[in-house]
Parts: C-alpha cells; structure tokens; sequence
C-alpha cells in the first residue's frame, strides 16, 4: 500500500521591508544612496511597527484600563521616536555630509545651538530675534484699566463709529500668554471682534516669577481674577450683564466662576463663549497621561503647599505630545546639522512663551478635575465655598470644539457642552471647528480657509451629533459674530477714551505683565 507523502507547507512569508523615503525623516537622497543608512531606516521602521503590534496585542491580552493603554502608548512611542537613527550623528548621514562638507564648523555650530537651548531649558523652535511683544505681537490699540496681583485688565480702542452697549471680556488661559487672541494684525481674534463694533476687555495674566503667587489657589484664580475682572467690566461699562468668553482653561475658570456667582443668586453673563474648554474631563485627551494618582499625589507633595510649576516643564510636556515636530526636527537640524533656528514664525514664538503656574493651583486643578472629574458631577466640586452646579447656567452658550484637537478632544467638548443648563433649553450652538487646539480656534475670517460644522441640536450622542451635522466651508468666526450681535444689545456711539473715572487708563496695551517671561531668550 502506497503511502502520500505529507504536502510540505509554504514557508512563512516576510513581511514587506518599509520604504523609508515615505517618512519625511529619511527623504533626502543621503538616505537612499548609502545603502547602511537605507537599511538602518528600513530596520528601525520594521522595529517600530513592530514594537506597536506588541504594545496593542499587550494592551487586548491583558484588558488594560485606558488610562495605562494611554500611558502605555505615550511612553513607548517617546522610546521609539528617540531611537530613530536620524537623531544620531554617527547614523545620520545627512548630518555626516555636512560635517565634511563644512570642515566640522556644523558641529561646532550645533554645539553652540545646544548649549544656548540648554540655558533657555527648551528647544529653540524659530528665530526669536524677530519678534517682540508690543512691537510686532500683541499690538491691537488699547489700555490697561485695572490691575491686581493676578492680571492686568486690557481695554481695545474701538475701531468703529458705533458699538454694541454691552461689551465682551476674554479670559485666555492662564498657562499661555493672552497675545494668541492677538498675535498679528492679520491672524488677531481681538482686532476681529473690536472690527465687528465689539467692546472688547481681555484678561492678561500674570507670569509669576518670584514669590508673589507662590500660594495662590485655584480659589484666588476664580475670584480675584475671573470675578474681579467681571466687577471692573460692569463698573467700566455701565451694563449689568456683559458678553464673555474663555478659551481652554481659561473657559473652564470661567464656567466654574459664573457658577459660583449663580449659587449666589448672581447672573452677570448675558452669553458665554467656550473655545476648546473641558468641562467634563472624562475624555482628558493626551494630557490625561499625566495624571493618575501616583503623578498627582506627587505634585501634592511637592507643590501643594507652595511653590511654581515651572514653564519650562509645562512647554517640555506639551512639545512631547508631537516629539517628531516640536522635538527631533529641531535636534536634528540645529544640533546635528547645525543650521540656524527656522525662518521667524509667530505661533512658534508664542508656543516658547509659556507661563510659570503657582504650585497649589495647578496640583488642586490636577487632581479635582483630571483625575476626579469633579466638575462633571453637580455639588461634587467646591469653589469659594459653593457647591457648583454647571446646570445652573442658563445663559446662551456658543460652545467651539476642534476636530483634530488632542488636547481637548471635541467629543469631550461636546459632553461638556452637555452638561450646561443652557442645553437643556436648547440654547447651546455646538459647533465643531477644522483643524486643531490652536489652528482651529485662529481661523480668520477673511482668509475663508478650512470649514466648521453645525447640527440642529446638541443631544448627548457625540458621534450621532458629528452624522447629522452640515459641512460650512470657510471660518466660524462669521457665524460666532451673528451669533454674539444677537446677544450684544443696541448700538451705541463709541467713546473716545478707555476706562472710566473709578477705573483710569494705567499704562498703554499690552501692559507690564504680558511682556514678563518665565524662560530666556
């Protein structure tokens, strides 16, 4: 009897080696014409892709919660973009041609480039020489007319014949510098607004330095900042009710300080404006891997009785969140290369502008709203001894989310939006910009770029929201005017002078504080 030989199987395929002249890393002909570079490429892509198989089949086998699948994936990817072969002179040989090319004097320069950004404490990402606050940033017409220990109050000078009665205060977040709402004439949210016969008051925060706010509280930042420049607003303006907005962090203080207010019986808001804002911080986004208990507890125990968070760490952190963009490139080409800083770019000097923040204010504000989400819960947060209650604001909300914004992402500013009273009148305009946490807010008008989408209702589902929503090409700050002229009152002549009596004009726009830095140039 004859027997069948078993058919041999086929021997497992290998996977396709990557082209690495698809990764803008390794574009340039140096890397295609050396084979040990190409092949040096093509191991660390294959690696990489790799390791990140492992990591997810990890995270699937073991039901990781998403908190440490999110730790997990910030952390490996930190490791794996660090080991790239470009970020290394002896293994990038772009960088090793240069080296010959110029006789070592790359090297020499990018020694120099280093150890300035060792000074600076960060990686210089464009020509600062080129700018200067007050000069070519920051420049919209205006006064300071108020001032604490906490901010600067800054009045724009009109720039119409009439104005709207009642006016609008901006609270920028307190991590960054208030001139991204006015960083060029061309690309100015503030000169926008005062072009549309808005009053516009904006609340500039100060960068602490020394010791002067080393105690200040998340308590200090909501009444003797938020609330105080709301009081100034009404005493200025004469109105009871006046227009606001907040802008990230700066929308989540004033949410809590209008809700604060409200559980007084006091309602000083005729509408409110959240750009990018978390309220509901079930959804962190990528800032969400800093803060499990062991990392807040450890910034309790170092900064919670006083203190400063430093800028520099705060600037470190956010660069990470991209370290190819904001990190590697400038290695790289600074460094390795020993190019000069980039071409001058605003937005990159104002990212390298960031603000020291005071140490019990930033560890109270990680662990009662990172990581406990106390703000979400009605009565579970305490502010200035109320219990606040975000569905006690009532007032028309315009609430902006972006769609590419890892920081807040838009379906946590849509469950935040949700958790307004306003929504449950219907008075929520939800809207949902392009682009990112900057980029989508800093749309002009006039350059009728990108696109913004709107639904009828707000709802609780966010991904059924996004289906029923219209496509609306060009910038929301044209429906964000609409919206805000309905609400603004009748028009008034404007006044020829800033401030009033009580309040007089103290120093020209931008002010003092803003012009403060809590890292070198």
């Amino acid at each position: 009897m004859s027997q069948t030989k078993p058919t041999p199987s086929a021997a497992p395929s290998m996977p396709a080696l990557p082209n690495p002249s698809l990764d803008k890393r390794f574009k340039s002909e140096a890397w295609q014409t050396n084979p040990v570079a190409h092949l040096l490429a093509q191991q660390y892509l294959w690696g990489a892709d790799w390791m990140r198989q492992q990591r997810e089949a990890w995270i699937s086998a073991n039901q990781t919660s998403a908190q440490e699948a999110a730790q997990m994936r910030f952390y490996s990817d930190q490791m794996i973009e660090a080991s790239s072969p470009s970020n290394f002179l002896a293994t990038n040989p772009e960088a090793m041609l240069v080296l010959q090319e110029t006789k070592g004097e790359s090297l020499q320069n990018g020694l120099a480039n280093l150890l300035n950004d060792l000074r600076k404490g960060r990686v210089t990402q464009t020509d600062e020489s080129a700018f200067a606050v007050g000069k070519n940033l920051a420049v919209s017409p205006g006064a300071v007319v108020f001032e604490n220990e906490f901010f600067q109050l800054l009045q724009f000078k009109p720039s119409t014949a009439t104005v709207f009665e009642r006016p609008i205060l901006m609270v920028p977040p307190c991590i960054n510098k208030y001139y991204i709402l006015d960083l060029h004439p061309d690309t100015s949210f503030v000169k926008y607004a005062v072009e549309q016969g808005q009053t516009v008051f904006l609340v500039s925060w100060r960068n602490p330095v020394g010791q002067e706010l080393n105690d200040a509280t998340w308590d200090d930042y909501v009444s003797k900042g938020v609330i105080t420049a709301l009081m100034a607003v009404q005493a200025i303006s004469g109105q009871k009710t006046i227009n606001t907005l907040g802008f990230c962090v700066g929308g989540t203080l004033l949410s809590v300080a209008l809700a604060a207010l409200a559980a007084k019986g006091v309602h000083p808001a005729q509408s409110t404006t959240l750009l990018t804002t978390l309220l509901d911080f079930a959804q962190p986004g990528i800032l969400g891997v800093f803060t499990d208990e062991a990392q807040v507890k450890k910034r309790e125990e170092t900064l919670g009785k006083g203190g400063l968070m430093p800028a520099k760490e705060l600037n470190n952190s956010f660069s990470a969140l991209r370290p190819n963009d904001l990190i590697w490139n400038y290695v790289v080409n600074q460094y390795l290369k020993g190019d000069p800083p980039p071409p001058a770019f605003d937005l990159l000097y104002w990212n390298g502008d960031s603000t020291n923040l005071p140490g019990p204010m930033f560890a109270w504000y990680l662990r009662n709203l990172y990581l406990e989400n106390r703000l979400a819960t009605e009565g579970s947060l305490q502010t200035l001894g109320q219990a606040i209650d975000l569905g006690v604001l009532t007032q028309p909300f315009y609430v902006l989310a972006a769609k590419e914004d890892h920081i807040v992402p838009w379906q946590a500013a849509h469950a935040s939006a949700c958790l307004l009273g306003a929504a449950k009148k219907g008075d929520v305009r939800y809207v949902q910009g392009a682009s990112g946490h900057i980029a989508g807010v800093i749309n002009p008008a006039h350059k009728n770029k990108r696109s913004y989408k709107l639904g009828k209702k707000l709802g609780t589902d966010a991904a059924k929201w996004e289906a029923a929503a219209t496509d609306h090409a060009g910038s929301w700050w044209v429906d964000w005017t609409e919206w805000l002229n309905a609400q603004s009152g009748k028009k008034i002549k404007a006044k020829k002078t800033l401030g009033n009596t009580a309040h007089p004009v103290i120093e020209p726009a931008p002010g003092r504080y803003v012009a403060v830095r809590a890292m070198p140039l």
